[in-house]
């Protein structure tokens, strides 16, 4: 009996993560959701990553490692994105870890709601060993618009690129900008406005580690104004499309500027 199940690419970017990579991979290997192909992409990782990548190349024929120079994090998902042969794909910070049924969590909501992009919420895990669960019961299907605004107020839905699923073919004309930090800020909302419907998943299914000294959250740099720039043409592009959620977008500039100003 042929499989019904469709190929679904998993990329991890990874750079100097030793400490935390094979959790990470790991809970990858133990999905329930079986048909996948996993990308490991070693961006120039000067540890022991990229030999944790080829043991673990050995064990499982799902897995498939790329060494390549060090580009950033966008260029490393960009890079897996490309030369991904699934039909849908999905993110996963190789410092995080996932639930065991987190893909097939995924897909069957998007198989649920008929759409092109599906989302889960996550825990936040800190290094005083103190978790917090974002997750809820149930689901629900929402258009963009309301996706956009939701996540525009913070309401539950955030801009991350992992905890999500999507169809390969909505990065059609979307990449992840390279050199830049907040880098999803400047590519999710691209997606729900592809997908123009988002299955909305509440339950928790994916562990992200907050990190003290992580970029994101070290001592301030110019870099850090990433945040704002992104912000805005996210702004000019939604209210191209959507302008009557003009108070949801200031909202979300207003924010991005204090957030900048905290730092």
């Amino acid at each position: 009996m042929k499989n019904s199940f469709p190929l679904i690419s998993v990329v991890l970017p990874i750079y100097n993560v030793e400490k935390y990579l094979s959790t990470c991979i790991e809970s990858v290997l133990s999905q329930t959701y079986r048909e996948l192909e996993i990308i490991l992409v070693d961006d120039g990782a000067t540890d022991s990553c990229p030999a944790i990548c080829e043991e673990y190349l050995k064990k499982d024929n799902r897995i498939v490692v790329y060494h390549k120079i060090n580009g950033g994090l966008s260029d490393a998902r960009n890079y897996g994105l490309e030369r991904c042969k699934g039909e849908y794909v999905t993110f996963i910070d190789s410092d995080d870890y996932i639930d065991p049924d987190y893909v097939m969590y995924l897909y069957n909501i998007l198989k649920k709601y008929n759409t092109k992009m599906s989302i889960c919420q996550h825990e936040v895990h800190y290094d005083n060993g103190h978790v917090k669960d974002l997750g809820k019961q149930g689901d629900e299907k929402l258009d963009s618009k309301i996706c956009l605004e939701r996540m525009l107020y913070h309401d539950v839905i955030d801009t991350s690129a992992w905890a999500k699923l999507y169809r390969v073919d909505l990065f059609e004309n979307v990449r992840y900008p390279k050199g830049k930090i907040f880098e999803d800020i400047g590519t999710t909302y691209k997606l729900m406005i592809a997908s123009k419907e988002i299955a909305c998943g509440y339950e928790s299914k994916y562990h992200y580690i907050f990190h003290e000294n992580s970029i994101v959250n070290s001592s301030f740099s110019m870099k850090k104004m990433d945040m704002i720039d992104m912000t805005d043409q996210m702004a000019e592009d939604v209210l191209n499309i959507y302008p009557e959620l003009k108070r949801a977008v200031h909202r979300r500039q207003v924010y991005a500027r204090f957030s900048t100003l905290n730092q």
